[in-house]
């Protein structure tokens, strides 16, 4: 059987022992949030903070979600009723739920109209996003809209059939504007710098084109929080699937596993109404930089590390390399001597130990090829930003340095042992081909020379570029572990 309300409700009395079922009828809610991007994250995190305020009684918070580009996660939650398992895996075993906040799935480019009715209705009061860095279509160096990005040069031309974030958010605004109602607040959960600040210059840079007017409206009433978010949620596969079904007792398409960590750190300055989020563990605050440069920097600068040195390794998944001793020591290391000293947000040593067992449950298999995606737009927040940090302040940052350098040698596409892999990044052809280049200080003059990932300083600073060309001859010649392994010996 299939999981639907039905199929549930038929499911033998134990069905509430097995999994946490909705307090409520998801046929009864309110679309008050429109989210783009229906991935896995957004359905393993803000949906289950939007369903225990739901459970709660406030039923003006249902979830009409958006896919971008692919019809996948729509063709497998409708025929669900939009219902879905959350399975949280911790070291004790594993808890089910079932997710309900979700009422309705679209996919635009089938449809752009239906997306834009969605986001100019009444009720509509929240826009939210987890579209990934790329999803912007800006340059990540400059935080400036990309208008030669095909995606912001089609939306342009044909406003009322968008294909990018930013298109649909502007046209749909724009919507709301000639009917008389208020803007909806956009509420992104990227991991962008200030990714609300970020989001409001994009949208009003695309809306002055459209209209100036309409970029003052917007300027004057409308609302982009910065937000953080943080839950390990990795690429949901056939094993959990067949694994949730045996324990749940039914078929679920497209269940979402994490781990049972979850953190929802969130500006509290709304255009309109909002969900009681606070109830359901999230942090309503005024100001969350502290919050956000202290996940882009210590959880996410020592992924991508540690996926583009655990790959080079031979590792497969994040629990497999953290174990490594030289691994688990250069990345303590770096958030310590490198990284923690650029933040401010306090309690910073328990905050390391905590990531480093979180990266170390084994239950999660998160796969370190999934983190490496897209190094070209997650390089620039998650490592670079700490670089001119330590640069700006005479400090070192050799370690900051040899991740940099491994993701260059990850960009060859093959690991220490010979297995390839495919590079999966929106600038994948330009970054190969300077990858490709025999001569090392060539190699790296030419990746450092793409302003769109290392802008137009770096290549400059003499002491940066020196040692990510000493550091990428000794991963060449020793091995990444060995090269590593003699960092501050």
């Amino acid at each position: 059987m299939k999981l639907n309300k039905q199929t549930l409700a038929q499911t033998d009395k134990q069905a509430d022992k097995r999994a946490a079922l909705p307090a409520y009828d998801n046929a009864v809610l309110l679309p008050g949030i429109v989210h783009l991007g229906l991935g896995a994250f957004h359905r393993a995190h803000q949906a289950v903070y939007t369903d225990t305020v739901l459970a709660q009684g406030d039923l003006r918070w249902g979830i009409v979600g958006v896919s971008l580009r692919s019809a996948d996660t729509r063709d497998a939650l409708a025929p669900q009723d939009h219902l879905y398992t959350l399975g949280i895996r911790g070291t004790e075993g594993e808890q089910l739920r079932i997710i309900g906040s979700l009422i309705e799935s679209l996919v635009a480019p089938e449809s752009p109209a239906a997306v834009l009715a969605a986001m100019s209705h009444p009720h509509c009061h929240i826009v939210s996003l987890t579209v990934t860095e790329k999803g912007y279509c800006h340059d990540p160096a400059s935080n400036t809209l990309r208008f030669d990005h095909p995606d912001i040069v089609h939306d342009l031309a044909h406003a009322d059939a968008p294909r990018s974030a930013i298109g649909f958010i502007v046209c749909a605004l724009d919507k709301r504007r000639d009917a008389g109602l208020p803007p909806f607040t956009v509420l992104s959960c990227d991991n962008l710098p200030s990714n609300g600040n970020t989001s409001r210059a994009l949208v009003l840079a695309f809306a002055e084109r459209i209209d100036p007017e309409l970029s003052k409206w917007i300027s004057q009433h409308g609302a982009f929080p910065n937000s953080m978010v943080d839950r390990i949620v990795p690429k949901t596969t056939e094993e959990d699937r067949a694994a949730i079904a045996a324990h749940l007792g039914v078929d679920d398409a497209w269940p979402v596993v994490t781990e049972p960590f979850s953190q929802w750190v969130i500006e509290d300055r709304f255009a309109g109404p909002r969900p009681a989020w606070e109830s359901a563990g999230a942090t309503l605050v005024e100001e969350a930089e502290p919050y956000e440069h202290a996940k882009l920097r210590m959880l996410n600068g020592s992924h991508s590390s540690l996926a583009y040195l655990g790959s080079l390794a031979g590792y497969i998944t994040v629990d497999q390399a953290i174990r490594d001793d030289g691994l688990r020591a250069f990345i303590e290391q770096m958030m310590t001597q490198e990284i923690a000293p650029t933040l401010q947000r306090p309690g910073l040593n328990d905050y390391r130990d905590e990531l480093v067992e979180r990266f170390r449950n084994p239950a999660l298999k998160h796969r370190l090829q999934q983190i490496a995606m897209d190094g070209s737009q997650k390089l620039p927040q998650r490592l670079l930003g700490t670089i001119r940090a330590r640069l700006d302040a005479g400090l070192p940052c050799a370690r900051l340095c040899f991740a940099v350098a491994g993701w260059i040698r990850y960009l060859r596409g093959e690991d220490e042992a010979g297995l390839v892999y495919p590079i999966s990044d929106p600038l994948a052809e330009s970054l190969q081909a300077a990858a490709c280049i025999a001569d090392i200080d060539e190699r790296v003059d030419a990746l450092l020379a793409l302003e769109a990932v290392f802008g137009n300083d770096l290549a400059k600073r003499v002491e940066f570029v020196s040692a990510v060309k000493t550091f990428l001859r000794s991963i060449e010649e020793q091995g990444v572990l060995k090269a590593l392994s003699k960092i501050g010996a």
